[in-house]
């Protein structure tokens, strides 16, 4: 409301009202709205060109290779197996994994949502090992999904922090159930 010369009060008009108040309800509501994180697009390419280096690192043999692509603090959790916690454990074991036999990796990226410097991606993994006479294990090919959070390192590297996949190949003697 608003004062006349007179010392009376005035009443604003109807629509200056709804209006006032429809404005105020706007920048209240707008305020509230989630900003938006940037296109993940850019991320999503550096995630997939390092992917494209892990493929080629495993099937190569490259373990020292392959650990610059991860964080010193990694997690990365293989199926049916305690996880290798930090840097160092991931190479040692891939070092001597890798002199079981050959490994071939497909990776194939779904999905990437990022939050400032850190990334989350989904995606699928193929993974053949063909077993040398030295190898532990039987040759196997699995197949899966993964969940990867990447972070974005103070000189701009992405690297892979936990690293997740999980098989959807039934483990022998379960199949069909």
């Amino acid at each position: 409301m608003s004062t006349d010369r007179s010392g009376g009060q005035r009443r604003r008009p109807i629509a200056l009202r709804v209006s006032t108040l429809g404005l105020t309800l706007l920048l209240a509501v707008g305020g509230c709205r989630r900003v938006s994180d940037a296109d993940p697009r850019p991320v999503r390419q550096i995630i997939e060109e390092n992917n494209a280096k892990a493929e080629r690192w495993y099937a190569a043999g490259q373990a020292d290779s392959l650990a610059t692509l991860f964080s010193e603090d990694v997690w990365q959790m293989p199926p049916n197996s305690p996880p290798l916690v930090g840097r160092d454990s991931l190479r040692r074991f891939w070092s001597t994994a890798m002199g079981w036999g050959h490994w071939t990796f497909h990776l194939v990226t779904q999905d990437v949502v990022t939050s400032g410097n850190v990334a989350v991606e989904r995606g699928r993994y193929l993974v053949r090992f063909t077993g040398g006479p030295q190898a532990p294990m039987p040759s196997v090919v699995d197949s899966g999904n993964y969940v990867v959070l990447w972070r974005q390192d103070q000189d701009g590297t992405w690297r892979g922090v936990w690293d997740a996949p999980v098989s959807v190949i039934p483990p022998p003697g379960q199949a069909g159930q």
